[in-house]
């Protein structure tokens, strides 16, 4: 049982995972070092510790100081915790695609968080790192942690993350892969672990969209386009980054990132954000071309609490276009019908015609199951009620069991919305179950929507 005096004490020494489902039998060993089991949920604690004791050596930051950062949310969330720990104030600068959790994240430790724009270059005034700036020039008392040139981060790294993963592969690693932000992970470990062995093959994963991969291949600085990977890939090169311990980058695209990171939760409950997708494609296919004695290490950098609103939403996904038709299961398009609603219109046996013709226009439906103790057996239509009460006015005090038609079909509501296709071009609508129990129903028009919507 860990007993200590301050949550900092909890920062480093996290554990590593092998991969075992998702990582190809005949190739390498693959290794996730599971950096959110930091204190404050991701690598970056590392340096924002580092860099705020190097402060306190040199002076620069005195009690009740101010510590200033650019951050795409982990480091903000890390400085945050260490001010609140020794007593200091911190303000964030953010760009607007950060996810919402962790600038919440952020504030609930007392940073004060500025938004600024995403799109817009480096040396942009509006951009994070000039608006950060500029708050620690004109702070009396403030310092600038600049995560992105100063070489603490680096140093975390290589006195830290090297050698934990040197110790706990017992010096059996032939490959490392990370992503590259400020740099100073992939450069500090890789230096440390090239420096116990050269022959160790370093892979960067980078986000298509980044300029990092054509800058390592042609020395040019090219310009990058937007993408929603967090915290990793540049639109410019750090300081913190030495490109000559890396020998080849690799690009990931923002669809495979995160369907790899969603992938690693439900098959192997490793529960990453988006770099950890990143990360984590190159490593299976690094992994994947080596051979079964050689080990792979990657890393995990944060925990995936932090996009539930995003790459872990069924719903942004498919507003963003990646959650492909054949992923989409039945229950999630019934979780994406008009809010508001039941989750199942049904009628009853014993209900009146003129009641289930009611029930049709509250609801703004055509048609409806009809349930009997949880089972389903019958439909109908609201045209042939329409149909049957126009002939005799009396069939509108009629029982429904007595004019129904034949049940909709059953399906499991775990199926894909691309294998129930045919089933609804065949039948007006289905019964969605789970544990042989309806739990809602799906029409030809709820498809059709969806479809107009992707």
């Amino acid at each position: 049982m860990v007993k200590t005096d301050s949550i900092l004490q909890l920062i480093g020494h996290t554990p590593m995972v092998r991969i075992q489902r998702l990582a190809d039998p005949n190739g390498a060993e693959l290794w996730a070092k599971v950096e959110y089991f930091n204190a404050s949920g991701s690598v970056k604690d590392r340096i924002a510790l580092r860099i705020i004791e190097e402060f306190e050596r040199d002076g620069s930051l005195k009690p009740g100081g101010t510590v200033v950062e650019a951050t795409s949310g982990n480091m903000g969330v890390g400085l945050a915790m260490v001010c609140a720990v020794r007593g200091y104030k911190s303000i964030l600068v953010m760009f607007d695609k950060a996810s919402d959790e962790k600038r919440r994240l952020a504030q609930a430790m007392g940073a004060e968080v500025i938004i600024c724009p995403a799109d817009v270059p480096a040396d942009d005034p509006r951009s994070y790192y000039s608006v950060a700036k500029k708050i620690a020039e004109e702070t009396p008392g403030a310092v600038l942690a600049n995560q992105y040139h100063n070489p603490s981060n680096i140093q975390a790294h290589y006195d830290t993350t090297g050698p934990e993963i040197w110790e706990q592969t017992g010096g059996r690693i032939d490959a490392f892969v990370a992503s590259i932000g400020t740099g100073g992970t992939i450069t500090g470990a890789a230096r440390y672990l090239k420096e116990k062995n050269p022959n160790i093959k370093v892979w960067a994963a980078d986000p298509c969209g980044s300029i990092l991969k054509a800058y390592k291949e042609t020395g040019e600085i090219t310009e990058g386009y937007l993408y929603l990977v967090e915290g990793i890939g540049e639109d410019m090169i750090p300081g913190a980054l030495d490109i000559d311990m890396v020998d080849e980058i690799v690009s990931v695209s923002d669809k495979e990132s995160f369907h790899t990171a969603r992938q690693l939760a439900r098959q192997e409950g490793i529960f990453g954000g988006g770099s950890t997708g990143t990360n984590m494609k190159v490593a299976l296919d690094v992994a994947a071309a080596m051979h079964p004695d050689q080990v792979v290490v990657t890393i995990v950098p944060d925990t995936g609490e932090r996009y539930l609103s995003k790459l872990y939403s069924d719903e942004w996904m498919r507003l963003k276009g990646m959650l492909s038709r054949e992923l989409v299961t039945l229950r999630q398009l019934r979780q994406m019908k008009s809010q508001g609603l039941p989750n199942i219109v049904s009628a009853e046996p014993g209900l009146s015609v003129r009641g289930a013709l009611d029930r049709m226009a509250q609801y703004n439906v055509s048609q409806l199951p009809v349930l009997d103790d949880h089972q389903n057996v019958g439909s109908l239509r609201e045209g042939r009620l329409l149909a049957l009460a126009l002939e005799d006015s009396s069939a509108l005090d009629r029982p429904v069991k007595e004019i129904m038609e034949e049940p909709f079909p059953t399906v499991e509501e775990s199926t894909s919305v691309t294998h129930s296709v045919q089933l609804l071009l065949e039948h007006q609508g289905i019964v969605l179950s789970e544990d042989g129990e309806p739990v809602g129903f799906i029409t030809r028009h709820d498809v059709i929507n969806y479809t107009d919507a992707s």
